[in-house]
């Protein structure tokens, strides 16, 4: 049988950055096809080529054995291959129907191509066990229902190869099992499927193979029953890599951050926060865990001073604070709470800034760095070069502009900024999204030397390990509430219902 995809020498070049160098890959027909590697590894240039937003400057495609040009999208389409988006690619408006026939329409009179539609979509959710209201609106579904509109447009496409790009990021546990048995069922009806994931766990559990990137090229490929976490990520970075977070009991002391009450809306007036109270001591860290949306983007900006309150009380270092009043992220910062925000991105870095001004942003006004209204370059450049050797910042330039760093390094110059203040109290906002496995090595290293300072951690991730692994203490939302609180050592499962709004009492039963 000919292999569903065969990549044969793909080379990409960007400028001066070669993305892809010679690559050759074998995607056997019918299996799960795992492809993992560091940011910047090229795993998402490669895809992008196979889907046809890239087009390679040499080697060749072949699909099912023949060769086949993919210029673009609707080529790749016409080949038989579809792609889910991390970030979903829906109008969120429509309904379910009017989604998966977008741009498929066949013919220019709506009704007669929307009962054609309809049909087709009860066949495929039937065949595939991939049950959905047709008529839903997008937005009123949970991102796990979201996401089984993507696979079921690829599939109304005619889709017979599925590459799946970090589709478990947004998923609670429960939900990435049924993708997982929606992926499995897929497999066993023909349909082969390549899943790029940070995650080496889900590659363990869900693929037959894996191949692993490194610097543009595909170093390794393994059966997936033959090789270990382990290896993998030592293939990925170059070398033996901590998978686990290894820190002593927290010794906590007297409580730095009291939040009692606390009521937050949006721009748009929806209650996200909802009367949500808890501490966070000296010397412990409170994990926050919960789907996306859930209310912690909106409670970090509170307590940074980023957004206001609707009521509620904080106190910080046993300072009172008024949340509905006129706080900002400068004031915070004097009090001693420092904040690594959410998005690195449009909230913790000026991109076309050099990483010598974004290593002080918000600091700025800091003496040591200037006198009145000028700031020092030569000392600006100093803190800078410190950070960047305490933090291993590469490049090792301090005149890189930070857009040209990668997605892992940018977050360890957030880091450095905000953890090198000595704060009392730090909030972290996803602190390794889009970073690789070396990168996350450190940054949980240095959370857990923060927590062993004596200082007050409270972390938000959407990933659930990274939770269990740095929290002392859970504390789960839902719904802008804390719904439980747990230890680290609490089932999956049980955190998982929790996330999904089931009371404690509730998952017991």
């Amino acid at each position: 049988m000919a292999p569903a995809i065969e990549l044969i020498g793909i080379s990409k070049t960007f400028g001066a950055v070669r993305a892809n160098r010679d690559i050759n890959l074998v995607v056997e027909k019918g299996t799960i096809h795992g492809i993992v590697g560091e940011n910047g590894a090229g795993k998402s240039t490669l895809m992008s080529i196979l889907y046809g937003f890239y087009q390679a400057d040499e080697g060749e495609i072949r699909v099912g054995g023949k060769p086949v040009a993919i210029p673009d999208s609707n080529a790749a389409i016409a080949a038989g291959i579809g792609m889910v988006h991390q970030h979903f690619m829906l109008v969120e408006p429509f309904t379910v129907l009017e989604n998966i026939m977008l741009g498929a329409e066949q013919s220019g009179l709506l009704s007669p191509g929307i009962r054609r539609a309809r049909a087709e979509l009860l066949r495929l959710e039937k065949e595939h066990g991939l049950a959905i209201d047709p008529d839903a609106v997008v937005e009123t579904l949970p991102v796990g229902l979201q996401q089984r509109v993507e696979i079921l447009k690829a599939l109304y496409r005619g889709a017979e190869i599925l590459i799946l790009d970090e589709p478990t990021g947004v998923l609670t546990p429960a939900e990435a099992d049924q993708l997982f048995a929606v992926l499995r069922q897929l497999r066993a009806e023909g349909k082969t499927i390549v899943l790029i994931t940070h995650k080496l766990r889900e590659i363990l559990d869900v693929t037959d193979n894996v191949s692993v990137m490194r610097r543009g090229e595909i170093v390794a490929t393994r059966r997936t029953r033959e090789t270990s976490a382990g290896e993998l990520a030592e293939l990925m970075v170059g070398r033996r890599v901590l998978l686990r977070v290894d820190k002593k009991p927290a010794a906590p002391g007297a409580p730095l951050l009291e939040v009692e009450g606390l009521s937050v809306r949006d721009g748009r007036g929806v209650a996200m926060v909802d009367g949500v109270s808890f501490a966070v001591r000296a010397g412990e860290i409170v994990g926050i865990a919960g789907v996306a949306g859930n209310g912690q983007s909106e409670l970090l900006e509170a307590l940074s001073g980023i957004r206001r309150a609707e009521r509620g009380r904080i106190r910080l270092k046993g300072e009172p604070l008024d949340p509905t009043g006129v706080l900002d992220p400068a004031e915070m910062r004097t009090k001693g709470l420092a904040h690594v925000p959410e998005d690195r991105h449009h909230v913790g870095l000026v991109l076309p800034f050099r990483e010598a001004e974004n290593a002080v942003l918000g600091y700025h006004r800091d003496p040591s760095l200037g006198s009145g209204p000028f700031l020092d370059p030569k000392a600006m450049r100093r803190d800078a070069e410190a950070k960047i050797a305490a933090y291993d910042i590469r490049p090792p330039s301090a005149d890189l502009r930070t857009a040209n760093f990668s997605g892992g390094n940018q977050q360890k110059i957030v880091l450095a900024r905000e953890m090198e203040r000595d704060p009392a109290v730090l909030l972290i906002g996803q602190p390794t999204r889009g970073v690789d496995v070396g990168a996350i090595e450190f940054i949980h290293r240095r959370v857990v030397e923060m927590r062993d300072a004596g200082k007050a951690v409270l972390l938000v991730s959407v990933e659930l390990d990274e939770i269990r692994s740095l929290a002392d203490r859970i504390l789960v939302m839902f719904a802008g509430r804390i719904v439980g609180e747990v230890g680290p050592e609490a089932d999956e499962g049980e955190i998982g219902l929790l996330m999904a709004g089931e009371t404690r009492l509730e998952a017991a039963e």
